[in-house]
């Protein structure tokens, strides 16, 4: 398959047939052409080249069926865990105006200590396998002809497999790249030396690749209590890796950096964000940006989250983003949808396209409030950064908890990140290279003693081996599929009947999935308004019935509820079970009690389990786990025996046990449960502990049915169980 036509489907099978045999057909980042483009009545300035086939925005009816491009690079993030559903929506994507499809989610590829081959699907959606890499790249040569305009494939090059990945990368024609040791360092705890020096080869083979280059900063507000607060921070960890990247050899035109406005409205977005976004680019003017969106405050309402986006949208138009990121605006209720995927493009599109040459008509003050404010973040991120050489380097910062303090620059409220620079993964894993070191590879990092045996290849290395697999890819090892009984060839056979187009099932997520959405409204309060939803849903014969947003329009006149399904009869409240009232205390009362009463906790997931992503999601600081409450824990990582919950609870005197538990076949989650409370009785120590139970078939029903204390299910998140383990740690130890 070379070439496809509109009214075609994407032969999915076509596409995985002889991959082994399949190349990229470029290496390297491409921008887009930008010019003035005359379309219709209408001339627009900060625009590219249309495209060959797409589908314009619902009001172009009206004008032509115009779709002007904006000059911006347009993202979107695409990564269900189904690489060949994944396919299909990088299709429709690219239809709207999308050339930067990234394929990273939560808690992926970023958590890996090692290169995977032949993995059944997408772990947390990442590609990381060649295959998977391979078939979406090769799909998107036929979908970039398809629209006219190349197309920009991205993932994530880190952990402490990042020059491993980046070669992988670069042998698949992936185009661009995140990197950045300090992501590594702070919201990883991987050590802070074995970071940059395996971010200074990433970068190396990044370079030789032509690949654009994505910090990590934004994660910084992410992460912070109050993001604005961080502002100056962000500036100096844009700093520190762009400079890096640039001395390795990546060229300044392929460094962006990742710029999240950091605050979001009902604060004053623009007085907040404007001028930050004004110092970052005029501070750093010799990088491109890259806009996001940002998500820190993102509840489950897409019309919020939309609004939030367009704020951004005028942000970025008046600072001029050369990229243009959309997360979904689903982004905080689900892993997105096909639908919301093009929501968030359109809207980016009808954004910039609305706001073209607005600098011609507007001027941003250079007196007053704007430059003021820009300028005090200015001075307070140099201050930060003669600070961190005054300690000694950054390592030092680190060590002294610096990074993401919930203080402004200069105030430190002792709350910041820390990282031991001799502690973290991968500490004492970095050795000096002997002086005869070779390595006979192109785009090797540092010292390589390749004239000891041919000076003539000083430059060239690995044409002393009649070069490696970036000139050579017949010299890689293809690997297809290791298991048989999980792959993608049998996931297709049991949606065949769909793929024929003679059968049609609606979907979200992925083919065949039979999922619809349902929007409605109760003339009662949250509660019941979620209680008669949950019943509708099961009386319209769907399973698996979730509330996907709500939305108070007042306390006792009416609630807006999003399920999935269809709806034509009507609910007896009297009969309802109401849905039971879950307690969130406070950020700072959580934080505050900890303080005062250290709280541990053991974790990991169960049996026979290797499901990791949600149980490291309400762990780690990054995603706001427990550990952004000052709860320690000790992650036992998965498959870990029951009986290991326990013994390592009484090692390390932890007083909480979360225990992951997925797999449900044969009740094994049930048994599980009841096994770990009655060998914490046979220790003696079952009143000593808080005994917590997670997973997809968890409730807190059935936890509490299965001697647990309590049990979190979908949408759990850390501060729902930091809370709860606040409550039970009261009661148990009454400390409080």
């Amino acid at each position: 398959m070379n070439s496809i036509k509109p009214n075609e489907r994407l032969n999915i099978r076509e596409i995985l047939h002889d991959l082994e045999n399949y190349r990229p057909n470029k290496r390297g980042w491409i921008w887009r052409d930008i010019s003035p483009q005359k379309i219709g009545e209408f001339t627009y300035v900060q625009a590219s080249p249309g495209l060959k086939n797409f589908v314009p925005l619902p009001s172009a009816r009206n004008l032509g069926n115009i779709d002007p491009q904006p000059d911006a690079v347009i993202t979107t993030e695409i990564a269900s865990g189904r690489f060949e559903d994944d396919i299909r929506r990088m299709r429709m994507a690219a239809y709207h105006g999308a050339d930067h499809v990234m394929v990273i989610r939560t808690a992926g590829q970023s958590h890996f200590d090692g290169l995977l081959e032949g993995t059944p699907q997408g772990i947390g959606g990442i590609p990381v396998t060649r295959k998977q890499l391979r078939a979406q790249r090769k799909a998107l040569d036929i979908i970039e002809d398809e629209v006219g305009r190349p197309i920009n494939y991205h993932s994530y090059v880190s952990g402490v497999a990042g020059p491993e990945i980046a070669v992988l990368f670069t042998e698949e024609g992936v185009n661009g790249a995140h990197q950045d040791p300090q992501y590594n360092v702070l919201y990883r705890n991987i050590n802070a030396i074995r970071s940059y020096v395996d971010a200074a080869e990433s970068k190396k083979v990044m370079a030789y690749a032509g690949m654009a280059q994505i910090d990590g900063a934004h994660n910084a507000n992410a992460t912070a209590r109050d993001a604005w607060k961080v502002m100056p921070e962000l500036l100096v960890q844009h700093i520190i890796n762009s400079k890096f990247s640039e001395k390795i050899g990546i060229l300044k035109e392929n460094i962006c950096l990742s710029t999240v406005p950091p605050a979001a409205s009902p604060t004053p977005d623009l007085k907040l964000n404007l001028p930050y976004a004004v110092a970052l680019r005029e501070f750093l003017s010799d990088y491109k940006m890259r806009a996001q969106m940002n998500t820190k405050y993102m509840d489950s309402s897409t019309r919020e989250a939309t609004v939030t986006h367009v704020l951004n949208l005028l942000v970025s138009r008046l600072t001029s983003a050369d990229i243009q990121s959309t997360i979904t605006p689903d982004e905080g209720r689900n892993v997105p949808w096909h639908i919301y995927n093009i929501e968030a493009l359109d809207t980016a599109k009808q954004a910039l396209v609305g706001m073209d040459d607005i600098l011609s008509m507007i001027e941003l003050k250079d007196h007053g409030y704007l430059q003021d404010k820009k300028r005090e973040i200015q001075e307070r991120s140099i201050l930060m950064m003669e600070e961190i050489i005054e300690m000694g380097g950054y390592f030092n910062a680190v060590e002294a908890g610096m990074f993401v303090d919930s203080g402004e620059y200069p105030a430190r409220n002792g709350d910041g990140i820390s990282r031991d620079i001799n502690g973290g993964v991968g500490a004492g894993t970095v050795v000096e290279r002997d002086e005869d070191y070779l390595a006979p590879v192109t785009a090797h990092y540092g010292y390589n003693n390749v004239e000891q045996y041919e000076p003539k290849y000083k430059d060239d290395p690995s044409k002393l081996i009649g070069g490696c697999t970036f000139e050579k890819p017949e010299m890689i090892k293809f690997i297809d599929e290791l298991d048989d009984t999980d792959n993608v060839y049998l996931r297709m056979d049991k949606t065949e009947k769909y793929r024929s187009g003679g059968i049609l099932k609606p979907e979200v997520e992925w083919l065949g999935d039979g999922t619809v959405v349902v929007d409605l409204f109760f003339p009662e309060n949250h509660r019941v308004a979620e209680a008669a939803a949950l019943v509708t849903g099961k009386k319209m014969n769907l399973t698996n019935v979730e509330v996907i947003h709500k939305e108070i329009l007042h306390p006792t006149e009416g609630t807006r509820i999003q399920i999935k399904g269809t709806f034509d009869f009507d609910i007896e409240i009297d009969k309802l079970v109401l849905p039971e009232i879950i307690k969130v205390s406070s950020e700072d009362e959580i934080i505050a009690y900890v303080k005062k009463n250290p709280i541990r906790v053991v974790a990991g997931t169960a049996g026979n389990d290797e499901h990791s992503v949600g149980i490291r999601e309400v762990l780690d600081i990054k995603h706001g786990g427990v550990e952004k409450y000052g709860i320690k824990y000790e992650y036992l990582g998965t498959s870990v025996p029951i009986e290991k919950f326990v013994d390592a609870a009484i090692e390390t005197k932890s007083n909480v046990i979360m225990m992951s538990t997925i797999i449900s076949h044969d009740g094994i989650h049930y048994k599980a449960m009841k096994k770990l409370h009655n060998y914490a009785v046979e220790k003696g120590v079952r009143d000593k502990l808080i005994l917590i139970a997670g997973g997809t078939q968890v409730t807190p029903e059935i936890a509490r049915e299965n001697l647990m204390d309590q049990g979190f299910g979908r949408g759990t998140k850390g501060i729902h169980i930091a809370s709860y383990i606040l409550d039970k740690h009261k009661e148990i130890f009454k400390k409080w």
